[in-house]
């Protein structure tokens, strides 16, 4: 583990350690309930994704503020700084989890080259309090539902937050028969910093 890292993973703990906890069975079974009832009102697992991503995406962009007011965190110099942030200290702070990071390897069908490298990376969920209780049926598991999908979102909308255009999404869930819960996060873009109107 790099210094940095080590760093990371320090203020994640310290972090945790000063925040105030909320009941995990509650949390976990209220986010359960959340699914079945958008499963219900849709009655199509893809547009569930898509409102548990959309949902996400709405608090993603109202967590930074949180994150950063609690971290005292600068800006990130490079995206896998970003992304050791988000695993040391993000998913620590809000969910008492830090998934394991890895960098899959520079591919040479890169859409963008002027992008810093490395420019995407996968988050290895060992536990997932959104899917403690949780089983899938059959007919969820085949038509393509990602019960935790809402931590794309939240992943999405926090970075572009501090103007990072990312694309998120699962590889594999534990609760789909995978060995293994991966999300996969890639930047698109960096963002221009929209100056206010008038502002000189």
């Amino acid at each position: 583990m790099s210094v940095g890292a080590k760093q990371y993973k320090a203020i994640g703990d310290d972090i945790w350690k000063r925040t105030d906890k909320v009941n995990a069975e509650l949390f976990t079974l209220t986010y359960g309930a959340l699914v079945v009832q958008l499963i219900k009102d849709y009655e199509d697992y893809g547009e569930v994704n898509k409102q548990l991503e959309k949902m996400g995406y709405n608090i993603g962009i109202r967590l930074i503020e949180d994150f950063l007011a609690r971290t005292g965190l600068q800006r990130c110099q490079s995206f896998a700084e970003t992304a050791e942030v988000i695993s040391k200290v993000a998913f620590r702070t809000f969910l008492g989890i830090s998934p394991s990071l890895s960098f899959p390897p520079p591919s040479n069908n890169n859409q963008n080259q002027n992008l810093p490298q490395p420019n995407e990376f996968i988050l290895t969920f060992d536990e997932n309090p959104l899917a403690e209780f949780a089983e899938l049926p059959r007919d969820a598991r085949e038509g393509g539902l990602w019960f935790s999908n809402v931590l794309c979102g939240v992943i999405r909308g926090s970075l572009e937050m501090i103007q990072m255009q990312v694309e998120t999404r699962f590889l594999s869930d534990v609760l789909r028969g995978d060995d293994s819960t991966e999300m996969y996060v890639r930047l698109v873009k960096v963002l221009e910093e929209e100056q206010p109107e008038n502002d000189e």
